[in-house]
């Protein structure tokens, strides 16, 4: 297969902007990537179109070829612009040999241990403020189907709590838990904003909750001292989405650093490269739960990713999100009873529609954190209740 056009998208998502590749072949066949850097968006989408000679050059039935050239050439290696960027186009290119053979992409990597996966919910919590809000779309997502909820209660705080900020936050922790009861596990989210005596008193905090794990309580950047937080807690401790490598992944395991590895298909290098560290995962007898907030196109390569790991442990799902986002999508399955089909269809199993995602353009956001209501909210795909 040869290279026709490369064309890149960029879609408004409310807090961030999608970032789709669109390869399209020759023969007129088409595949689609996602490569969505919050907040990045032009500057990853300038690096997709850097990288289209080097695309045009090769087969692309030859991804892995591709790929390890690509990386290569950069000589700064790693760098999560170059490896969003190479996970959109990878992400396409195993879209196109998936087509292109009739099979969907979980077939070209092995073959599916399941049929269907577990999914947890993020964004379940739009629009709330107060611990009694929080409580009330808690025990709503658990009434769509979820069976376990992501969340950052911990306000705009960055390096330290103080007792008060700690207290507010276990209040909305402590809510949350009393509403859902047995009927779901919670996640708390940190956003790699503390330091150590912070995470630390954070961690011993949650104990009593056994949440299933807390992600990057730490600043980014040292495993030792992540490692440190982990082994003063029984707090499981879940990191990875802002690894660009496996061999970041690595260092992680190396150091002790972590229950749950959480690579994001679009950063640290596409379907593949999220395999590889499934694989160190599973090595290491520590869980694999990969980060997956982003569109559509990310949410179907995971899917994918799903269907050929073994130890793959639970799907992140956007349990709301953008109205128009069924407007871009053609066809997207919902969650249903807190578990996601995996797609059958050649390929990814989604596809997009161009003309739509251009009545959505770029729009510019500056939010770091979620700290407002959507306008208008409604579950993925379609209301995911209970069957």
């Amino acid at each position: 297969m040869k290279l026709a056009s490369l064309t890149t998208y960029v879609c408004d998502a409310y807090r961030t902007n999608w970032v789709f590749v669109r390869l399209e072949t020759e023969d007129g066949l088409v595949g689609w990537g996602e490569a969505t850097l919050e907040y990045r968006e032009h500057t990853v989408e300038a690096a997709l179109h850097a990288l289209e000679p080097s695309v045009a050059a090769c087969d692309l039935n030859d991804i892995q070829s591709w790929w390890q050239h690509a990386y290569r050439d950069a000589y700064w290696r790693g760098g999560v612009v170059l490896t969003s960027a190479l996970s959109g186009i990878e992400m396409a290119l195993w879209d196109l040999k998936g087509k292109a053979l009739g099979v969907p992409v979980h077939q070209l990597l092995g073959g599916a241990v399941r049929r269907e996966v577990d999914c947890y919910a993020n964004a379940w919590f739009a629009g709330a403020r107060s611990a009694a809000e929080f409580a009330e779309r808690a025990r709503a997502a658990v009434d769509w189907g979820y069976r376990a909820l992501k969340w950052d209660p911990f306000g705009s705080a960055f390096r330290t709590l103080d007792r008060g900020e700690l207290r507010q936050a276990l209040e909305v922790v402590d809510a949350v838990a009393a509403a859902v009861g047995d009927d779901a596990d919670l996640i708390i989210e940190a956003h790699g904003r503390f330091e150590v005596p912070t995470a630390l008193r954070i961690a011993r905090a949650l104990e009593e909750y056994e949440v299933l794990w807390l992600e990057e309580p730490l600043i980014p950047g040292n495993a030792a001292a992540l490692a440190q937080v982990r082994q003063a807690t029984s707090t499981p401790i879940g990191t990875g989405e802002r690894m660009t490598t496996r061999w970041d992944f690595r260092e992680v395991i190396d150091a002790g650093a972590a229950d749950v590895l959480q690579p994001d298909v679009s950063h640290v290098g596409g379907i593949w490269e999220a395999r590889m560290v499934a694989g160190l995962a599973e090595m290491a007898q520590i869980g694999f739960a990969p980060h997956n907030p982003s569109g559509p196109v990310a949410n179907a390569a995971t899917l994918q990713l799903a269907a050929c790991v073994p130890n793959f442990g639970l799907l992140e799902t956007m349990a709301t999100d953008v109205p128009w986002r069924s407007e871009i999508v053609i066809s997207e399955e919902p969650v249903r009873s807190g578990r996601a089909a995996i797609p059958t269809a050649p390929g990814l199993g989604i596809e997009l529609d161009a003309d739509a995602l251009a009545r959505f353009p770029y729009v510019r956001h500056d939010l770091r954190h979620y700290t407002g209501a959507l306008t208008e909210i409604r579950p993925v795909g379609a209301v995911a209740r209970h069957d």
